[in-house]
């Protein structure tokens, strides 16, 4: 490969990538956790890529469609999830980004109104679909040890 042939590749695949920032990532969090204050599962779905996996902490299975996500979250809000990240890590790559850290997640019985709160592990993989950082991936799972950090 020619030096110029490199360089024009290199300015080429530089231009495709967009500036974000962790900031910009971090920020993805508002929308999700405003999504999950609105009780509407759509507004929640349309956070999600149109090949979504979700690996939810109260679901046996994998959630691999829009229609899957949905069902899962109808139930789910029902809760009224308030989640407060403690720790997280982001990782950009050119158009991927990732969130990985512990989260605890405020749940409220909608028969009684007790709340109780689960210590989790999250991680949420972006994807920059036509100009928008949609959920690719999302896994949360409860900390086997009580949030301990062991």
């Amino acid at each position: 490969m020619s030096l110029l042939f490199a360089l024009a590749f290199t300015a080429q695949v530089t231009s495709a990538c967009p500036a974000t920032t962790p900031r910009e990532i971090e920020g993805q969090f508002t929308r999700f956790s405003e999504a999950w204050a609105s009780s509407d599962p759509d507004r929640v779905v349309a956070l999600f890529s149109d090949e979504p996996v979700l690996l939810a902490t109260v679901s046996n299975r994998p959630r691999t469609t829009p229609a899957d996500v949905r069902d899962y979250f109808v139930t789910f809000l029902a809760n009224r999830p308030v989640a407060e990240i403690v720790t997280g890590k982001v990782d950009i790559d050119c158009r991927t980004a990732s969130r990985v850290g512990t989260w605890n997640v405020t749940l409220t019985d909608p028969n009684t109104g007790s709340t109780r709160q689960v210590q989790a592990r999250y991680s949420f993989i972006y994807r920059l679909e036509d100009g928008e950082w949609k959920i690719a991936h999302l896994h949360s799972s409860m900390m086997p040890e009580g949030g301990s950090s062991h």
